[in-house]
């Protein structure tokens, strides 16, 4: 089987963490999600933002906009991903380090208020 070291276990979870916040979530990275799904806000009784999310179109472009609207879908083929490019592609892993270092600083940054 293939032989995984605990840092490097790390380096990928944070790296899939991060890799499908900015896939699902993050601003910069929404020209991949117009195409499939549509996102509008309103406000409820108790003054509380709710999010709702269209998904546009049918057949393939339906099942990918449920893809991308789906935080647990998207991380599980993110996952595949790195863990293929970190098994197969050696070169890659500073790209992996990065998001893990970004990933790491993203969840220290939800957990802290000021």
């Amino acid at each position: 089987m293939f032989d995984i070291n605990w840092l490097d276990l790390i380096i990928i979870i944070l790296a899939s963490y991060r890799l499908t916040h900015l896939i699902v979530f993050d601003e910069i990275t929404s020209f991949i999600r117009s195409p499939f799904v549509s996102i509008s806000y309103n406000e409820d009784a108790s003054g509380q933002m709710i999010q709702n999310i269209e998904i546009k179109g049918s057949g393939l472009r339906y099942w990918i906009g449920l893809l991308l609207s789906c935080y647990w879908c998207v991380g599980i083929w993110s996952s595949t991903a790195l863990v293929l490019l970190y098994l197969f592609c050696p070169l890659t892993f500073p790209i992996l380090l990065i998001l893990a270092v970004a990933g790491a600083a993203a969840f220290i940054e939800s957990k802290t208020t000021f």
